[in-house]
């Protein structure tokens, strides 16, 4: 993956503060810690991380966490720049169906989503519109 100065500068900030937010992780069922970081349009870092519960399908993901903090917090939708997902428990992760649903409602279609596991060589940066064909959309 090559990135200009200025990206990488970026993907660094955002790869600590996924590293950061992910030590915080909710995770005592799976145990696989999960932290992801926002870049907004300002270039502030907001993270998020995998919040578990004993139901499952009441748990959290990083991306939803950080992205539903974002909107409280008054960013608007589709005014990031960039999302990073990171896990220390995989050389490589990518983001749930439910996350990738609600990445294509609050991020923009181009915004680019990098995922990085604790295998540095293993990084995969995608855009938005690449990570759900067909996804569900309102008119």
């Amino acid at each position: 993956m090559e990135l200009s100065p200025t990206q990488q500068q970026q993907f660094d900030r955002l790869l600590a503060g996924a590293q950061q937010a992910a030590a915080h992780a909710y995770c005592p069922h799976s145990r696989f810690a999960v932290g992801a970081a926002l870049l907004t349009a300002e270039g502030e870092v907001l993270a998020g991380c995998n919040v578990e519960n004993a139901s499952y399908g009441l748990t959290n993901c990083a991306e939803r966490t950080a992205l539903f903090s974002a909107i409280a917090a008054g960013h608007r939708p589709g005014s990031f720049q960039a999302l990073l997902v990171y896990t220390p428990n995989a050389a490589q992760i990518t983001p749930c169906g439910a996350c990738r649903q609600v990445m294509l409602e609050l991020l923009a279609a181009d915004c680019p989503v990098f995922c990085v596991g604790n295998d540095p060589v293993r990084v995969r940066q995608w855009r938005v519109d690449e990570l759900l064909p067909g996804a569900f959309t309102l008119p």
